[in-house]
């Protein structure tokens, strides 16, 4: 199998997941319903009882950059869910004889799901301003590269959890036990340096907590570090570049991970 042959095979999955996506209207709207409906009962909850988490920055200029990560962890690990559909309808085994590499698959379901990913950042953005946060061309061109990233590890992890599921119940059930702590563990609410030693351990083993001080120094700039809000690790405190390497590295296992199970488990993923 040649380069080109396993590119257009790439991209046809990729446009076959985001056909999908765009004309399941009820998809787009459950995708944003949790990430709205915790920012607006945290948001304004928090915000009359906290007030500024630090000089010049509120709760909801400090909560919603992980709205927007919450709005990609959502929509990425979800994604996975077109592995289980395509095994019970029959589609998966005409993937997997189609001459397209396993790695092919998986890029190309990981593409589809970060194109979702970044239609719903859109729609999210859209609130900023409505909300008092600052948006302008520098955030939204720094938010691009990190969403991508953070989106293709995400899309990898579903991915791979859906290769070992055989019903969209099973995959769904095992996703909202995932999701509620990578969420609630991941400093979208609080920061996580002044928590007790446990939850910060597993805070700072969390991908998406990196990938939430990635997207806030995108909003808030430096100023969020300089003032505490950012990720340390004993007396380092990570750069917005060094959340990327993290978030970089831990979506490279990821997908990893993902080819691997499709290269393992081969036609003994269809549900015959």
């Amino acid at each position: 199998m040649n380069r080109s042959e396993t590119i257009r095979g790439t991209w046809v999955v990729a446009y076959r997941e985001i056909l999908r996506y765009i004309t399941e209207r009820s998809r787009i709207v459950s995708s944003l319903m949790m990430p709205l409906l915790l920012l607006i009962v945290f948001g304004a909850g928090f915000t009359n009882v906290i007030g500024g988490m630090a000089p010049g920055i509120d709760y909801i200029q400090f909560m919603y950059p992980g709205i927007i990560a919450i709005t990609v962890l959502t929509t990425s690990l979800f994604a996975g869910i077109s592995v289980v559909w395509d095994r019970e309808y029959g589609f998966l085994r005409e993937i997997l004889v189609a001459p397209i590499s396993r790695t092919g698959i998986v890029l190309g379901k990981a593409i589809g799901a970060t194109m979702q990913a970044s239609i719903q950042v859109a729609l999210m953005l859209i609130l900023a301003p409505i909300l008092g946060v600052e948006l302008n061309p520098r955030i939204v061109l720094g938010l691009i590269p990190m969403i991508i990233i953070l989106s293709l590890g995400l899309a990898g992890l579903g991915i791979f959890m859906a290769s070992f599921m055989r019903s969209q119940q099973g995959f769904q059930t095992m996703m909202q036990i995932i999701i509620f702590p990578l969420i609630f563990l991941a400093g979208v609410f609080f920061p996580v340096n002044n928590v007790p030693i446990w939850m910060e351990v597993i805070s700072k083993v969390n991908p998406l907590t990196y990938g939430v001080d990635a997207v806030r120094q995108v909003f808030l700039g430096s100023e969020a570090s300089a003032l505490g809000l950012g990720v340390t690790i004993g007396d380092h405190t990570f750069t917005m570049a060094q959340d990327v390497l993290v978030v970089a590295a831990m979506s490279a296992i990821a997908l990893g991970a993902a080819i691997w199970a499709f290269n393992r488990q081969e036609l003994s993923l269809i549900h015959i």
